[in-house]
């Protein structure tokens, strides 16, 4: 058997692997980044980009079907040949630009193996090596749960990893699973003429947990297609082309569709990689304990980054994870905290939907919250798309902002602008003292803040004039 050794070996090349390598070698460490296959991220191949090239052929759909509302006559037909054509050659360039960065790696950093533990510093290759490393970082990712209730269909099934590859569009999609990932392509579909409903076993909608904003979010995207929250659904094959799902609960009813969309979540993509040979303390999902400040598994020299840990399951985060575990993997036993972002997520419906920090609940002694609705808001009212609420909380001794959920037009760039607020440590009094361009989205923010202020006892901006401002 060939043994090989290193410093750090960083299980899984997606972003958080690649991001553990960079790190690690930055930190002297002599790497092997090891990978089943080398196919690019999870984000630029199944994930963030051709979702988002969906979204954008939806949208523009979309706009064509409301030039009426500006007076503008026009008129457009969906070809769906075409629509997946672009998405998956523009999917396929953002894939060889990550395969581009990886080929740059030496040779004899990457392996092409899969991989598992033989021991907590010890991994047995698919190929019949075996590395020993001083220390490994866990970076398998996650990948699509389909439940067993789908096994009789599961050639109608399409999961975020398939849905892509059709070749054309096809005329109605049932869509199982109300979170994030569910809800962008759901909508896509919709507006791309696919006939398209959402079902979820769960009461709440992109798995929002203030209930005001997911009440607001479900009427908006509800003119859309129909989302049914709180039923249980049974699953048919219907001949050889289509399949029959039937629900109960909150609603009733019966539909065929041509193919079913499962997102019913990504669990971590760690079962078989032999952690029970580790000595780690597993739960009983398999999962190992690990601290969210150094990404280090309990006090052995293993380290977990990106969807591997369960966490927080966004890109920014799982490069900062990596790049955590790849120093600290470097440097063990010398394990230092490194530096967390505020909480940070974005759902790219429309409207856009965000949550950020902590969220705090209606009878919460300790915060504040204020509130602002985009139904009259100017620039939405503009665009024809004033719909949507945002909550902002904050700590009550002093306004500071502590978290927020936003559904609203353009909110994939105002909450920006709240997470940096978070982040930096500000109170509402100070963000208002900052520009607002008129007539911007970014202005329906303000009632929510000056809400906080007010609430708190906190002085509004003095030189900055809370007069009515036609459209704001």
């Amino acid at each position: 058997m060939t043994k090989l050794t290193c410093d750090v070996a960083i299980i899984g090349a997606g972003t958080a692997g690649l991001a553990a390598e960079r790190s690690a070698r930055r930190n002297d460490a002599k790497t092997l980044l090891i990978d089943e296959g080398f196919g690019g991220t999870t984000c630029a191949s199944v994930g963030c980009m051709p979702s988002k090239l969906l979204i954008a052929a939806g949208n523009a759909m979309h706009a064509v079907e409301q030039a009426s509302v500006f007076g503008v006559e026009a008129s457009g037909k969906v070809d769906g040949v075409a629509v997946m054509a672009r998405v998956r050659e523009e999917r396929d360039a953002f894939v060889a630009g990550v395969e581009a960065s990886i080929d740059k790696l030496p040779d004899d950093v990457k392996i092409e193996a899969r991989a598992k533990f033989a021991g907590a510093t010890v991994l047995s290759l698919s190929d019949g090596r075996e590395v020993h490393a001083k220390a490994v970082v866990i970076a398998t990712g996650s990948s699509p749960m389909i439940p067993a209730m789908f096994d009789a269909v599961r050639d109608r099934v399409l999961t975020n990893e398939s849905i892509f590859e059709l070749n054309d569009l096809p005329k109605s999609l049932g869509v199982v699973g109300a979170g994030a990932l569910g809800l962008e392509l759901a909508q896509a579909m919709a507006r791309l003429g696919v006939e398209t409903m959402v079902f979820d076993t769960g009461d709440t909608i992109g798995g929002l947990k203030d209930h005001h904003v997911g009440e607001a979010y479900h009427a908006i995207l509800s003119r859309e297609m129909p989302i049914l929250l709180g039923v249980e659904l049974e699953v048919k094959p219907e001949g050889d082309d289509g399949v029959t799902l039937s629900w109960s609960g909150s609603a009733s009813g019966k539909q065929r569709f041509d193919y079913l969309l499962v997102a019913t979540g990504r669990p971590p993509r760690i079962k078989g990689i032999g952690l029970e040979t580790t000595g780690l303390t597993l739960d009983d999902h398999g999962m190992p304990e690990y601290h969210r400040e150094t990404m280090q598994c309990g006090t052995a020299p293993i380290f977990i980054a990106g969807d591997a840990d369960h966490d927080r399951a966004v890109l920014h985060e799982a490069s900062i994870e990596g790049t955590i575990a790849g120093r600290n993997a470097a440097s063990y036993p010398e394990v230092t905290p490194g530096k967390r972002t505020v909480p940070f997520a974005i759902t790219f419906t429309h409207p856009n939907v965000a949550v950020i920090g902590k969220i705090a609940k209606d009878d919460d002694a300790d915060s504040v919250i204020g509130t602002a609705s985009y139904d009259d808001q100017g620039r939405a009212k503009v665009e024809a798309c004033n719909a949507g609420l945002v909550r902002f909380y904050a700590d009550r001794r002093d306004g500071r902002l502590t978290g927020a959920t936003m559904a609203g037009p353009a909110v994939e760039h105002s909450a920006h602008l709240i997470a940096w607020a978070i982040q930096s440590g500000w109170t509402a009094t100070e963000v208002l003292d900052l520009p607002f361009y008129h007539p911007t989205f970014e202005e329906g923010m303000k009632g929510a803040l000056r809400s906080i202020c007010s609430e708190v006892h906190a002085p509004t901006p003095p030189d900055r004039d809370d007069g009515f401002t036609p459209g704001t």
